[in-house]
């Protein structure tokens, strides 16, 4: 019996792992992919501008 408490916690973290990637990959997307998107694209503008504006880093 001490191999099967030994796989329990194995087991349940694989369980819980695979529903943490099967939720990730069902919520990519839909209706808010768009907004998700844009605010990303403004944040890299944001930075791309910021490090351009320091100048050289000498």
């Amino acid at each position: 019996m001490d191999y099967v408490a030994a796989l329990v916690p194995s087991l349940v973290m694989a369980v819980a792992f695979t529903l943490v990637i099967r939720t990730m990959i069902k919520s990519q997307g839909g209706a808010n992919k768009g907004k998700e998107d844009a605010a990303v694209d403004a944040a890299l503008a944001r930075a791309e501008s910021a490090r351009q504006s320091e100048g050289p880093a000498h």
